[in-house]
């Protein structure tokens, strides 16, 4: 049985500690389960706007939620090149997620609040998995998550500009 799992590590060996490789796949694992979470709540406001700024809001949710539909693939891939099996199912997503559901169909200026916020929720969950991507040199990781913040803070700063 050790052999197997010692064959199974040398597979990965990715020139980092297993441990170090499974906490920074964990993390990622909570980024996507954000990240997913974050889609599923943006294509809802897309369908369920109303309003005097529907047409703005409804392309600009369109933009980000298909933004989102690219960037879970390149995150569960990510968690994949790393040795480490991505959650997929809404179970999975739920016990990881700190993104919230929505309760109802919110006003479209409280859609706007909502997804600035969660947008800044995916920015901190991004940023606490940097600092085991750095310590174990892990690169590419490291410039997934810095792109992946890039892309939620002004996603933020821009659905923040909508409020005035």
């Amino acid at each position: 049985m050790m052999a197997k799992k010692k064959a199974k590590d040398d597979a990965i060996n990715l020139g980092m500690p297993d441990a170090q490789r499974r906490a920074i796949a964990d993390g990622l694992s909570r980024l996507l389960a954000d990240t997913y979470t974050l889609y599923l709540k943006t294509h809802n406001f897309h369908w369920n706007v109303t309003g005097p700024q529907f047409n703005s809001l409804h392309l600009m949710f369109e933009g980000q939620y298909t933004e989102l539909a690219l960037a879970v693939d390149l995150v569960a891939e990510r968690i994949r090149a790393l040795g480490e099996p991505a959650p997929g199912s809404y179970s999975a997503f739920a016990k990881l997620s700190t993104i919230k559901e929505a309760d109802g169909v919110p006003s479209a200026t409280e859609m706007v609040r909502i997804l600035a916020d969660d947008q800044l929720a995916v920015v901190r969950t991004a940023r606490s998995v940097f600092p085991l991507a750095d310590a174990a040199q892990d690169e590419p990781t490291a410039d997934l998550l810095t792109q992946r913040m890039q892309v939620h803070e002004k996603t933020a700063w821009m659905l923040r500009a909508n409020l005035g």
